[in-house]
């Protein structure tokens, strides 16, 4: 017997500057099974502390082979986004990450409900989201930090400067 469909949606109104980011990391190397749950641990520490903005915060599996696992977190807005990603911990641990990625790969995608959609790929050898259709290039000058890829530059620097990164 046919069950009609519960069909149901939300009023986002409250949430006009609403972000929703997809992260993952993934397992490159035998050796990056390691790396991958030391930052599973560092991550479930940081939720818990309920960063200011942080709507939500869900694990998402997306595949087993290679190990591809990681989150989908919904902020409040762009600068609490980047308020928590500027801070520390985090900005030590991406710094870190970003000097040795330790036999992993990691990568994000951001939209924004205001318009614009961004992502960043460290280290992932096999293209996968936009990287799919949209082509990859490298993340250097006005694509090295995410709110300049999401064009709002009036935002501040990056996390980490490319200074920061390749002259460190």
């Amino acid at each position: 017997m046919p069950t009609r469909v519960n069909r149901q949606t939300v009023d986002l109104s409250a949430y006009p500057d609403l972000m929703v980011l997809y992260l993952g990391m993934r397992v490159n190397r035998l050796y990056g099974i390691r790396t991958f749950f030391s930052f599973g641990r560092k991550i479930s520490e940081s939720v818990a502390g309920k960063p200011d903005g942080l709507l939500l915060h869900e694990p998402v599996y997306y595949s087993f082979f290679p190990m591809n696992m990681g989150m989908r977190q919904y902020w409040r807005d762009l600068p609490s986004l980047l308020a928590f990603a500027r801070s520390e911990p985090h900005r030590e641990w991406w710094l870190d990450f970003l000097r040795d990625s330790g036999g992993t790969g990691f990568w994000h995608e951001t939209y924004s409900i205001k318009g614009g959609m961004e992502a960043v790929y460290d280290d992932v050898p096999k293209s996968l989201g936009f990287g799919r259709f949209a082509g990859i290039r490298r993340a250097r000058g006005p694509m090295f930090g995410s709110a300049a890829r999401l064009g709002r530059s009036d935002h501040g620097s990056p996390a980490l400067t490319e200074t920061d990164l390749y002259e460190s």
